[in-house]
Order: C-alpha cells, then sequence, then structure tokens
C-alpha cells in the first residue's frame, strides 16, 4: 500500500491537480511563404517593396515574454517546468537591412511559474535574484537580415550573442524566427542552456526530484517603434510570490498532497 500510495500520489498531482505545462512560445501567426536560412523568403523583390522599409530604432514592446522550459521527474513520473515573466525592456537597432545592434534586459525576480514554492526556489538558493536583479542578452555582431519579408512570412537567422545572468556572461549561437506584423516585428528565440556554464546550481533535491543538467530560455519580443515597455533595472524589480527559496525547476515536497496510511492499515 506504501509503494503505491508513493508512487500515485506524485501521478495524480503532476497528471491531474497540476496539469500540463503552458505550450512553447511561438510568433503571431503561420508562415504563409517558405521559411529559409539568412536572409531568404521566397518572397523576392516584391516581399521587400510590400513590407518596407525596417531601418531605425525598435523598442522591446507590450506582449514579449521571456521564460525558462525545463525537464525534471518527481519520484518517476515526468513533468516539465515552465516560468516566464513580461517585465523586459531592451531595443534593437536596423540600419539599412543589417541589425547593428541589440540588447533585452529582463527583472529576474518578476519571473514565475505555475507553483509558489517554485518561485521561492526559483529567487533563491538557484538564481540568487537580490543578488543578481537582472540579466540581459546583447546581439555580439552585426546581423544581416537580406531581403526583407512581406508581413506574415517567418524567416530564420542566426545570430552571436552574449547573455548575463547569475553574475556570469557568456557567448551564445541564437537560433532566431522573425515576423512583419502589422504592429512591427515578431522575433522568437529558444536558446539551450546548461546550468554549470552560468555556475547556476542543478536543481535537483536528492532521489525526489531530478533535471537534468540544461533547460531551455525562450524568448518572444514584439518590437514596436513607439516608447515600448518601461525600463527594467535591478532596483525596481517586484519579487514574485514566495520569494526566498533554491532553484527553477524544482518541486518541492509540500506541493505533493500529503499521503496518509491508516493507523490499522
Amino acid at each position: 500500500m506504501v509503494v503505491v500510495l508513493a508512487v500515485a500520489g506524485p501521478f495524480v498531482y503532476i497528471h491531474l491537480i497540476e496539469g500540463p505545462a503552458p505550450a512553447k512560445l511561438t510568433l503571431p501567426g503561420p508562415s504563409t511563404g517558405a521559411s529559409g536560412s539568412t536572409g531568404s523568403t521566397g518572397g523576392g523583390a516584391s516581399a521587400a517593396a510590400a513590407s518596407g522599409s525596417v531601418a531605425g530604432t525598435w523598442a522591446v514592446g507590450p506582449g514579449s515574454i521571456v521564460g525558462y522550459r525545463v525537464q525534471e521527474v518527481l519520484i518517476g513520473q515526468n513533468s516539465t517546468a515552465v516560468g516566464r515573466t513580461t517585465r523586459v525592456s531592451g531595443t534593437v537597432i536596423i540600419s539599412g537591412t543589417t541589425v547593428t545592434s541589440g540588447s533585452v534586459t529582463v527583472a529576474m525576480a518578476s519571473v514565475t511559474s505555475d507553483q509558489s514554492e517554485r518561485n521561492a526556489q526559483f529567487d533563491g538558493r538557484i538564481m540568487d535574484v537580490a543578488t543578481y536583479p537582472t540579466a540581459t542578452l546583447h546581439l555580439s555582431s552585426p546581423l544581416a537580415l537580406g531581403t526583407i519579408p512581406a508581413p506574415g512570412h517567418q524567416v530564420d537567422y542566426t545570430g552571436t550573442g552574449a547573455l548575463t545572468m547569475h553574475g556570469v556572461t557568456r557567448s551564445i549561437g541564437m537560433p532566431l524566427s522573425a515576423e512583419r506584423t502589422s504592429a512591427g516585428i515578431a522575433v522568437l528565440a529558444e536558446i539551450p542552456i546548461i546550468f554549470a556554464g552560468w555556475r547556476i546550481p542543478n536543481p535537483s533535491i536528492g532521489g525526489f526530484v531530478t533535471t537534468a543538467n540544461s533547460g531551455t530560455l525562450e524568448v518572444l519580443l514584439h518590437l514596436t517603434r513607439g516608447a515600448g515597455n518601461p525600463t527594467v533595472t535591478g532596483a525596481n524589480s517586484t519579487p514574485s510570490s514566495g520569494s526566498g527559496g533554491g532553484g527553477p525547476v524544482t518541486v518541492p515536497s509540500t506541493t505533493v498532497p500529503t499521503l496518509t496510511i491508516p493507523s490499522n492499515s
């Protein structure tokens, strides 16, 4: 009976109580033309004419989201931990058809998941948001866009960036997808992160909750020619619910329903 309850408890919690993890971030709409490598649109000169110039300064605007996605195992049951925030700011500068600079800043204490205990873990032992309140992503080298696609077309690029979080800055490759929209430009990136590279402790808890040594940084930016989101700084980061514990992908035992064994069993 004890064994059955020990297995059934996590299964019921993950699959029936907690429910499925949020879906991956996506661009606003499906591509109406062929996606390709850098600058490839399949639309030719007519696509460029339809889209207009993208040169100028773009701000990270409303609807932008940054977060993490990590696979975890809770007593033999697989689940996905996802945390996100809309407290994102930054600018992207395009000269002609080349992105010459870009920077995004995230308020780390505002990153939350569907579990307050997990948020507390994230804010404390793992990411230490009191010491490292922001994370930043900078474009390291110019990114040529090639022929600018028409609105609704999605195009793939590969950029190089410098990611700073948890007090560590490392160079990373950035697979990017972009789409012109009626409001501006949408940019999507899924960046694999190995925790040790940024001195982030593996969030596993003994044999109770285990995770891989890596996760995914999810980024969806909505760039606008307007003012964009308020500038994110360490001083005005708002702590997430239940701050003060450990890591972004662990589920403490307090989140699992208590299993009671009758005294006469």
